[in-house]
């Protein structure tokens, strides 16, 4: 009489070889599944950047200038000089942020990013950083504001705009 089915030897090393093939399979796509994350990220980054270069496009081209209806620009004949300082000035807070230059240096990780009222975005943006740098271009007629937005991965978006003297 003739046996039918599989010994247990022959089922053991089918358990193993299809253990192997999964395995290989699953290593194959481990990049792919790390990839699917960063679109995410990188509109999260971008939410980001654009919020904070919103929020610096609002504000004053210089301490000196006219802040009630921009009739007068800072270094016109009839205007006070530009501030020749880039950076918040003396204890100012981000808070307190009232023209493009303060925001020159800001740096800010997890808990530290916050919108414009001061409240934590650090469960919105949990591993993130942003770094801006504020630079005249022009003397007296425009600065480029750069905001660089580091994700989770250390992919680094980078925002940039200018902001007129008017």
């Amino acid at each position: 009489m003739l046996a039918r089915g599989f010994t247990l030897i022959e089922i053991i090393v089918g358990i193993v070889v299809m253990a192997i093939i999964g395995t290989v399979v699953t290593a194959g796509m481990m990049p792919l599944f790390r990839q699917s994350v960063d679109p995410w990220q990188q509109v999260r980054a971008a939410e980001l950047g654009q919020s904070l270069m919103n929020d610096i496009m609002a504000r004053s081209y210089d301490e000196n200038s006219d802040r009630s209806g921009g009739q007068l620009r800072c270094g016109e004949n009839t205007a006070p000089s530009c501030s020749a300082s880039m950076g918040p000035e003396a204890g100012e807070s981000r808070a307190d942020y009232n023209d493009v230059d303060d925001y020159h240096g800001l740096q800010a990780c997890d808990a530290a990013i916050a919108d414009i009222l001061g409240n934590s975005l650090a469960s919105d943006f949990s591993g993130f950083c942003v770094n801006v740098s504020v630079a005249e271009t022009q003397s007296n007629r425009s600065k480029l504001i750069q905001i660089a937005v580091t994700t989770p991965t250390n992919e680094i978006i980078r925002f940039a705009s200018y902001r007129g003297n008017w």
